[in-house]
């Protein structure tokens, strides 16, 4: 039943629209480079390929991170240990470290993971999010073979004072509590946002990798059973604070500030693997992080200035603490790593008429890198300290042209170059066409092609043991092309849709693999194959006065291949998907309003994931395909002191037993419900 439903859903959704872009600058009443046509993409976006999140997927979720966001509403693959615990996400077949990540600008990628943790991103600090897809990251940053996840933060449109409060409750004794407060006047505008997450987290799951025996009365053994157990140690305290203050001079210069605190204190949950007692070990990690951002934006009539400066603080401890057998815990792993980045960026903007738009950008990062394990015992039984102190600089830069001599033609130019440390990447070229091929419907056909460069991170390079400073910079070449159309009557309905094909070579795939010596070292392979599609399908319809449906969908099929050469006569691994890349996934969301009632059901689906580079479909070798559903209902009330909404939430309604890891315990069906309060002043 499950594979005819896949069927169903996979012809369904097809056709796929990227959400058109709004331009950052409009916001702030300037309009360079929004130069349209019959409902296109700003000038600045042609030949783009790019899925938007609206602010109702980014606000309706408001308990969720970034991670849960994306897993329901775009085409691309969320890797996940259950909440809060590290989510990665992974663009078109590729790994989580060739996906980029900017928050307001600002490279948010750990330099030594060279990943980002999308859990550790709230929704509700996230007021625009935008994916860039292979080629078309090009236009922000370089080293994304996959793409880029664009994240901001805009000022509040309030003039006074407002307050939002949010108090969630929740299954395993969940509790979310977030707080906005606004200022605003011509000039001025100010937030704080405040999260704070906490739970136990102490859910009951069937454990499939334990069978236990039924006896009967004479002690034979007549069953086994797979047992019931808890998820243990794996409680965890979050704390966001985000602070912004705006001002703008009326006269075209904008200034801004933004800084975002993080603190979180986690547990890592046992393996469902583990026999032990939960109480003889600690396995603990916490993180104190500060990102901070000064920016200056000027504005003329054809032409705009933006100068930004920035600075990231991370420190991060992981702990193991274990009992040797005397009820003392002893510490086997003492981890600590500190990261401090510099950031700057300057950019310029200049569109002479409605035919021509260029730009230029120039950023910088400047890593100062500390990581130890300050536990480790030596073949004498000595302690030691292992782990690399580096300086690492980073230069992007990049120029652009783009021309749209008529109505129905676009065509755009990117060329870019990178530093790393003392390497410099060839120039990365990228080209963008986009067309009008239909004004009914508004068919719209796009391509691109690009070259681009990923360097090794600091652990790729530098991490004890393991580290492998010879390592190669990974190139991909990319080129894609796709359709869309847009139809719709006024007040009545709008549909709309994509689709979009995509072929990458990517050479020297950097790979960690397991070694002679007992642990694991980085490898370049010789090439990867990632292809495949990319769509979306979005349905809107006003039924009445009162009523209002919403459909939207996603659908991607990402082989992504392993076309190096055998490493030994034993490696089964060529010809084979890569290890966690799902070739099929899909989303679905249904949204249907009764004048202040909303019903929203969201589903996802993830075909089977390998584990091994061997595509082995032994126990441990493969995770089984998983459908998730989860549905909210929510009611808004109005009174002359404030608005107050009231929000039921199920997840995993059909109490799906599924695996995203191998060994990680997820959760069964579970309930929250979330009381928001915004007083009238």
């Amino acid at each position: 039943m499950k594979k005819v439903v896949t069927i169903f859903i996979l012809l369904l959704t097809t056709l796929n629209m990227h959400a058109q872009t709004e331009n950052d600058w409009s916001k702030k009443g300037f309009k360079l480079g929004e130069v349209t046509v019959w409902g296109r993409k700003p000038m600045k976006d042609i030949g783009v390929q790019q899925t938007r999140l609206d602010s109702l997927s980014l606000k309706e979720n408001i308990s969720l991170s970034m991670a849960d966001i994306l897993t329901f509403n775009a085409p691309v693959f969320v890797k996940s240990y259950g909440r809060a615990t590290l989510s990665t996400v992974a663009f078109r077949g590729t790994s989580p470290s060739h996906t980029q990540v900017t928050w307001n600008g600002m490279r948010i990628n750990n330099p030594m993971l060279g990943m980002t943790d999308f859990s550790m991103i709230p929704s509700y600090f996230i007021d625009d999010a935008s994916l860039l897809h292979g080629t078309s990251s090009v236009n922000e940053t370089g080293g994304g073979l996959g793409g880029l996840v664009k994240l901001s933060t805009t000022p509040a449109t309030v003039d006074g004072m407002k307050m939002q409060y949010v108090q969630g409750i929740g299954s395993f004794k969940t509790f979310d509590e977030f707080l906005r407060l606004t200022v605003g006047s011509e000039h001025w505008k100010t937030s704080t946002r405040i999260v704070y997450q906490s739970s136990p987290n102490e859910y009951k799951y069937r454990n499939h990798d334990k069978k236990e025996n039924i006896y009967d009365d004479n002690h034979h053994i007549i069953g086994r059973y797979y047992p019931t157990e808890k998820n243990k140690s794996a409680s965890y305290k979050d704390f966001h604070l985000l602070q912004e203050t705006y001002y703008n001079t009326l006269k075209g210069d904008c200034f801004g500030m933004n800084a975002w605190f993080i603190y979180s204190n986690r547990e890592l949950p046992m393996l469902t693997t583990d026999y032990g007692d939960e109480k003889a070990f600690e396995n603990r990690q916490r993180e104190n992080t500060l990102r901070s951002i000064l920016s200056w934006d000027h504005y003329k009539e054809s032409w705009k200035l933006g100068v930004k400066g920035g600075y990231i603080h991370t420190w991060m401890g992981y702990d193991y603490k274990r009992d040797k057998g005397n009820g003392i815990l002893e510490t086997m792993t003492h981890s600590r790593s500190l990261v401090n980045t510099i950031y700057g960026q300057a950019n310029g903007d200049y569109a002479p008429n409605n035919q021509w738009y260029f730009t230029s950008y120039l950023s910088a990062n400047q890593h100062f890198v500390k990581s130890s394990d300050k536990k480790v015992t030596t073949t004498d039984g000595d302690n030691a300290i292992v782990g690399y102190n580096k300086k690492q600089t980073e230069l992007s830069g990049s120029v652009s042209a783009k021309w749209r001599p008529n109505e129905r033609i676009g065509m755009s130019v990117v060329l870019r170059e990178e530093m790393f440390g003392d390497r410099w990447s060839p120039v990365i070229p990228a080209f963008f066409f986009d067309g009008v091929l239909s004004n009914a419907g508004n068919i719209t056909v796009k391509a691109s092609i690009s070259k681009n460069y990923k360097f090794p991170t600091l652990n790729d390079l530098y991490f004890l043991p393991g580290g492998n400073p010879n390592l190669k910079n990974e190139s991909g070449f990319n080129y894609e092309a796709g359709l869309s159309f847009a139809i719709g009557k006024e007040n009545k309905y709008t549909f709309s849709g994509s689709a979009s094909w995509f072929d990458q070579y990517i050479d020297d795939w950097i790979i960690w693999l397991p070694t002679t010596k007992g642990f694991f070292s980085p490898k370049n392979i010789k090439q990867v194959h990632a292809y495949g599609i990319e769509s979306r399908l979005d349905y809107t319809r006003i039924l009445s006065k009162d009523w209002m449906i919403r459909l939207d969908g996603t659908y991607s099929w990402t082989p992504s291949i392993n076309k190096g050469e055998p490493m030994s006569q034993a490696d089964q691994s060529v010809g084979k998907q890569l290890p966690y890349v799902p070739k099929h996934s899909a989303t679905i969301n249904g949204r249907l309003s009764y004048k202040s009632w909303r019903f929203l059901y969201k589903w996802c689906y993830y075909s089977e994931r390998y584990t091994m580079s061997s595509n082995d479909k032994s126990l441990t070798g493969h995770l089984p395909d998983y459908f998730m559903s989860n549905i909210s209902l929510d009611k808004e009330f109005s009174a002359k002191w404030g608005d107050l909404n009231v929000k039921g939430v199920i997840n995993n309604l059909f109490d799906e037993e599924y695996l995203s890891v191998l060994s990680r315990p997820m959760p069964g069906i579970n309930f929250e419900i979330f009381v928001s309060i915004k007083p009238k002043w």
